[in-house]
């Protein structure tokens, strides 16, 4: 079994068709993991498993694979490119030693890597980039380098530089951190250019080498590597390499930077671990991927999660062997392993101490909302099953089963994750589903500072009275709670019990979505000796916050896209007259050569397919990214409301009696 420190876990990260797959690829071929690589055009790539992924050239999952490079075990996580699987790309940043940011040399930097990109910053995952497809028509090196630091970061240092034939063809990569291989004079000028532009960059972050700098004492190569490997860990400095995945050209070199510059992994010093990943084996069932920071797991080790009351018994632990899983004894810090056994684990769900386990980032958030209509009426309850089954794979997925309206609901990203589903139903359960047009997802939040109050008396035996003060908060704030009634009013127990159902209460406000932007303060509280019971809390919590809402009103929050596109100059009037309709806010247009570019935010709800509208009126010359930016409050009159699942708090006597199981 590899110890921590040979062992690296490192994301794979990239806008769609930057060519992250075929980088993985080579990766793997080069570690002796698999015979060939594989082709996404061809569907033979061996990290896309599933049939909609070869079918459709896309990866919809996180795929893991494990190769060896120069005495360290590398454990790689191919991530989902199209922003409609965010959600997955976010289970996999938390648990990830370093990521390779890849760049495509033709399009730049877009959209979804600037998402990608504050993601990695905001958990600070050390991080290289990767420029590729320098053989394309069009691609630039020192153009997408600019684009780097101008819209990722200033601190990224090129490591590599490319070569290029006296036809200006692309024909391979010069390293320049590497001094051991033999070069002519050019060569060593480059490297003597990059250990000063390097000892530049890190002066800024080191007071000893800035004065050695000045003094124009500079590190050799071996100091200077180990000097950017320390910087790079700590999220100061990015190695910048290039290549061109599709012919293999650069792969090596960038596994070498891998090994130089990524960390890897400190052990914790006690036993700690979380559950990123659900997956479903055919033969043996259920498992669940952890990665563990600290600590040691074994076959048969009794695990309780962390805020569970019971114990579960691991009966096997499955480890990467290049695309293989194995069987394994144990696991050590560091290690990612499939682990079975564990029935009720969850995504998210920490093992040992959840204080040495990094926060997991939110980034995904689904926008469009979809009813799902079974082929027959006999395929309700496999359907909802089935649904159930990949929502415990997707949390953010959302079923919501309405048995009494016998009607199934789903939360996505965006249409594409609507088509996957479909296939996945089709292809994994044998289902044939249809699905109503996607509607996007409002919020509400409160109008103004209001009160609600709740004296839950009847029918005997209970007594629960709560007063909440119920005030609008900051966009992007979400639930601020807390309590200012005495404890000899209400006692500790209970107003725990509050606490705990305030955010399920918010779930459904005036028009049916989710209250969110507020502070909710417990103002004031009354328990009775004799006749409250604990449950008499839950049932008159939401009876209070629906009160409150009710006497306040709310305002509608709609979904909004930060968005980039680019069209031929001849479309620029066109766009602006589509993006003022559209009710989009936009900084000043650019030109650059025969492309006009425009960014800026504008809502869902108008711009759900002008992604296709724009490919189709520019005769595919044009192109859109967009990705979540925020909600913000919907113009007035603005019309979106949706069925309320349950009884509504507000009509009590009915919601009482539902709550009591006595209707």
């Amino acid at each position: 079994m590899s110890v921590s420190s040979q062992v690296r876990n490192i994301g794979v990260f990239a806008h769609i068709d930057a060519g992250k797959t075929t980088t993985t690829e080579y990766m793997l071929y080069r570690g002796g993991s698999i015979r060939t690589a594989g082709s996404v055009d061809a569907g033979t790539a061996s990290t896309d498993s599933l049939d909609v992924e070869r079918e459709r050239g896309i990866s919809v999952k996180a795929a893991s694979a494990s190769l060896n490079w120069k005495g360290g075990r590398i454990n790689l996580i191919d991530t989902p490119g199209h922003a409609d699987f965010l959600a997955e790309v976010e289970r996999t940043l938390g648990v990830m030693d370093g990521a390779v940011l890849i760049v495509s040399a033709a399009e730049s930097v877009q959209a979804q890597t600037e998402v990608l990109w504050q993601a990695l910053r905001l958990l600070n995952v050390p991080t290289l980039i990767y420029i590729n497809k320098l053989d394309r028509i069009g691609a630039s090196f020192e153009r997408t380098l600019a684009d780097i630091a101008r819209l990722l970061s200033p601190s990224a240092l090129p490591v590599q530089r490319p070569v290029y034939d006296e036809d200006g063809a692309f024909a391979g990569i010069r390293t320049l951190w590497d001094g051991s291989a033999e070069g002519g004079e050019s060569i060593e000028q480059a490297r003597r250019e990059f250990r000063s532009a390097a000892a530049e960059q890190i002066a800024e972050f080191d007071e000893e080498l800035l004065l050695r700098y000045i003094e124009g004492d500079l590190p050799d190569g071996e100091e200077t590597v180990r000097l950017l490997g320390v910087h790079t860990a700590a999220g100061r400095v990015y190695p910048v390499c290039c290549g061109c995945s599709q012919r293999g050209l650069g792969i090596e070199e960038l596994l070498d930077a891998m090994i130089a510059f990524l960390p890897a992994p400190a052990p914790k010093p006690a036993l700690a671990g979380i559950v990123f990943k659900v997956e479903r084996d055919r033969a043996m069932g259920r498992s669940v991927w952890v990665r563990l920071y600290g600590g040691t797991l074994r076959n048969r080790d009794s695990v309780r999660l962390h805020g569970r009351e019971t114990e579960e018994k691991i009966t096997q632990i499955r480890l990467l062997d290049g695309l293989k899983k194995v069987d394994a004894g144990e696991i050590h810090a560091g290690d990612v392993a499939a682990v079975f056994g564990l029935s009720q684990a969850a995504i998210g769900d920490v093992i040992g101490d959840p204080e040495l386990v990094p926060q997991m980032p939110e980034l995904a958030v689904p926008l469009l909302t979809s009813r799902v209509f079974p082929e027959s009426e006999a395929d309700y309850t496999r359907t909802a099953e089935a649904l159930r089954e990949l929502t415990d794979e997707d949390p953010l997925l959302g079923l919501a089963w309405l048995p009494e309206l016998r009607e199934l609901h789903v939360r996505m990203m965006g249409a594409i994750q609507l088509e996957v589903l479909g296939s996945t139903l089709h292809s994994r359960f044998g289902l044939n589903v249809g699905f109503g047009p996607p509607a996007v997802i409002y919020k509400e939040t409160p109008a103004r500072v209001c009160e609600g109050r709740v004296a839950y008396l009847a029918p005997k035996p209970c007594w629960a009275i709560l007063h909440f003060k119920i005030e609008p908060g900051e966009r992007g704030s979400g639930l601020v709670y807390r309590s200012e009634a005495r404890a000899d009013d209400i006692l500790p127990a209970y107003q725990n019990e509050v606490r705990r159902r305030v955010p399920e209460a918010l779930k459904q406000g005036l028009y049916g979505w989710e209250v969110t932007d507020l502070r909710v303060t417990l103002t004031y509280g009354q328990h009775h000796v004799w006749h409250t019971h604990p449950l008499d809390f839950v049932i008159a919590t939401p009876m209070g916050i629906m009160n409150g809402l009710a006497s306040g009103g709310t305002r509608l929050l709609e979904p909004m896209l930060r968005f980039r596109i680019s069209v031929p100059e001849a479309n620029a009037g066109r766009v602006l007259s589509d993006l003022s309709r559209m009710r989009a806010e936009f900084e000043p247009p650019l030109a650059e050569g025969e492309r006009f570019f425009v960014e800026g935010v504008i809502p869902a709800a108008t711009s759900l397919d002008y992604a296709v509208d724009l490919r189709s009126f520019t005769g595919g010359k044009g192109v859109m990214t967009a990705s979540f930016d925020g909600y913000l409050e919907a113009p007035e009159g603005t019309e979106a409301s949706r069925t309320r699942v349950g009884v509504n708090p507000l009509d009590e006597a009915k919601y009482i009696l539902s709550a009591r199981s006595a209707l």
